[in-house]
């Protein structure tokens, strides 16, 4: 079976390698990109930011803050609310990093 001159389908030798090449860079750029996201601090708050939640650019939380004035034992509901909404601010944020680090390669069709 012949596949013509410069090998496979038509790629050859030097194309082929400068095809891996870039495959690699781009690998080893998502792998960046993948480690930002774990180390950001993205914080949304509610209550004027007397409840804060703190979640990583993967949306996972880190850390809560509530000023005691928002703490009332006889309405626990309203304070299970605000977190809530905290960590929806901060959930918008981390879709939005998420989106400017790896939307490049997830348009990609999956291509890695």
């Amino acid at each position: 079976m012949a596949y013509g001159k410069g090998g496979f389908g038509g790629f050859g030798g030097n194309q082929m390698q400068q095809l891996m090449k870039q495959a690699q860079k781009m690998q080893e750029d998502m792998k960046k990109a993948n480690e930002q996201l774990d180390e950001m601090e993205i914080v949304g708050e509610a209550a004027g930011g007397a409840v804060k939640v703190t979640v990583n650019g993967k949306k996972i939380m880190t850390a809560v803050n509530v000023d005691p004035s928002v703490v009332d034992p006889d309405d626990v509901e309203m304070l299970e609310d605000l977190i809530l909404a905290a960590y929806g601010s901060a959930s918008e944020k981390a879709d939005a990093e998420y989106e400017r680090l790896m939307g490049p390669y997830t348009k990609m069709g999956g291509m890695f």
